[in-house]
């Protein structure tokens, strides 16, 4: 995988347009809200990682894949990966799983030793890579805001999955 990388977004800027590209491809958003999610990105979180591969002819690097880390503001040592995205043409060849690890290893580098994710139709990807099925958690609020509140779940086809790093 020596021709592929995991850089942070906020350290590379001039890879915004592109990466916002490469998840629209898959989530369909307005350019401006989802430029204003990416800038966002930071060393202490939220945090989005670029997946980018190297070509071979000039040394440059085309965006390919995406994460994003986000804090759990109620939940201490803990955070969630809110979006894992491969562009459409590199699906199939270990990259996601690449991603994953490369994210893994960003988040150990926080102090933080639990990660949790949500997903619709990748559960099987996710369990492969040590990932279990947990109840749901909110990524907003703080702890106390969240005990005096009542959780109503709508209905969803999300699975909530988390793994101790």
């Amino acid at each position: 995988m020596e021709e592929f990388g995991v850089l942070q977004l906020h350290r590379n800027k001039h890879f915004i347009k592109d990466c916002c590209a490469v998840i629209n491809s898959e989530w369909p958003r307005s350019e401006t809200a989802r430029l204003h999610s990416l800038e966002a990105s930071c060393d202490t979180l939220p945090t989005s990682l670029v997946l980018v591969k190297k070509l071979e002819n000039n040394g440059n690097k085309a965006v390919i894949g995406h994460s994003k880390i986000t804090p759990i503001p109620s939940m201490l040592g803990s955070c969630f990966v809110e979006s894992v995205v491969i562009d459409h043409r590199y699906r199939g060849k270990g990259l996601g799983k690449f991603l994953m690890y490369k994210t893994e290893e960003y988040i150990k580098t926080l102090g933080i030793n639990t990660v949790y994710l949500s997903t619709k139709d990748k559960e099987d990807f996710y369990s492969k890579l040590g990932y279990v099925r947990c109840p749901p958690v909110s990524i907003y609020g703080s702890f106390s805001s969240v005990q005096k509140l009542p959780v109503i779940i709508s209905p969803s086809k999300k699975i909530y999955m988390k793994k101790k790093l």
